[in-house]
């Protein structure tokens, strides 16, 4: 059987297109392994851009794309890790960079759309990315990230990918930089039924609250919940108040007690953020069902 083949088949089972009938998945139904490309490809490309996404799926092995959003002013769905300019590594249209001090007042969720795509969020690259490819190129709307990615697939005879959407929320941010974790949750879902990636779809979030509304909204949307701080998973899931389908923790956490822990509740467990193949080897031997990396061409092979 061919490779393509062999990868076409596996999109077709992995984590985040499974649609579950319930809160928990049956993991001896869903064998294939899900590497995800986190914010695209990060450390070849800026972080959360059109061209990162499109850089992560010239790896076949990529299944997921791992990506952020935050809400505009127009209430445009943005792919931003931040709800603010990043004096990290975003610049202003005359190419004077984002000071730190200034990051309260680039507030995405009090500017329109067309202010915030001015920004150029590339060029500077990333000093903790020195494989980074550095262009002029602005945070993009989930909605341009969508169509680039599916027409790249179409043009490309490529599998179709899948969508792992962090919704970045926290208490202190609500009304200020982001929605409040309902109306976030509602404005994320609505813009995914209208693009169509709902069956491919996958909402993460470190914040619990978020997540209950998701699965309140939409209880046929894929959860995953996001750990970063060593608890007990059973602490953790009684905080969220259900088992999602998809546990996912900083991969230093994870212990093979860990991932039997996750498998026994019905759960996937998909660790961030692996960039050191050596790391990803010794995950997938204790088990894991997806890795994310900012780095895909390190998977191994």
């Amino acid at each position: 059987m061919s490779r393509l083949l062999l990868l076409l088949l596996s999109v077709l089972l992995y984590a985040c297109g499974s649609r579950p009938q319930t809160d928990t998945m049956d993991t001896e139904t869903v064998t294939s392994f899900d590497w995800q490309g986190h914010r695209g490809a990060r450390g070849l490309a800026p972080e959360n851009t059109v061209p990162s996404f499109l850089k992560a799926l010239e790896f076949l092995e990529v299944t997921t794309l791992e990506l952020d959003v935050v809400i505009s002013k127009d209430r445009q769905v943005v792919v931003s890790h931040e709800p603010w300019m990043s004096s990290e590594i975003c610049s202003y249209a005359d190419g004077s960079p984002v000071q730190k001090t200034q990051e309260d007042s680039l507030n995405i969720f009090q500017m329109t759309y067309a202010e915030i795509a001015a920004f150029d969020c590339g060029s500077r690259g990333h000093s903790r990315f020195p494989e980074q490819r550095t262009m002029s190129v602005a945070k993009p709307t989930l909605q341009a990230v969508v169509e680039a990615v599916e027409r790249y697939c179409g043009e490309n005879n490529r599998p179709a990918p899948q969508y792992n959407i962090e919704i970045k929320s926290r208490p202190e941010w609500d009304s200020l930089k982001t929605p409040p974790p309902t109306a976030f949750a509602q404005i994320v879902l609505s813009e995914i039924r209208r693009l169509g990636i709902a069956e491919r779809t996958c909402v993460q979030s470190f914040d619990v609250r978020t997540l209950q509304a998701v699965r309140q909204l939409d209880s046929t949307i894929v959860t995953a919940y996001l750990v970063e701080a060593f608890r007990p998973m059973e602490t953790n899931l009684a905080e969220l108040g259900y088992t999602p389908p998809i546990y996912s923790p900083y991969h230093k956490l994870v212990t093979a007690k860990m991932v039997e822990n996750a498998h026994s509740r019905g759960m996937r467990i998909i660790p961030w953020t692996v960039n050191e193949t050596a790391e990803m080897q010794a995950l997938i031997k204790l088990g894991v069902d997806g890795i994310i990396t900012d780095y895909p061409n390190r998977i191994p092979r």
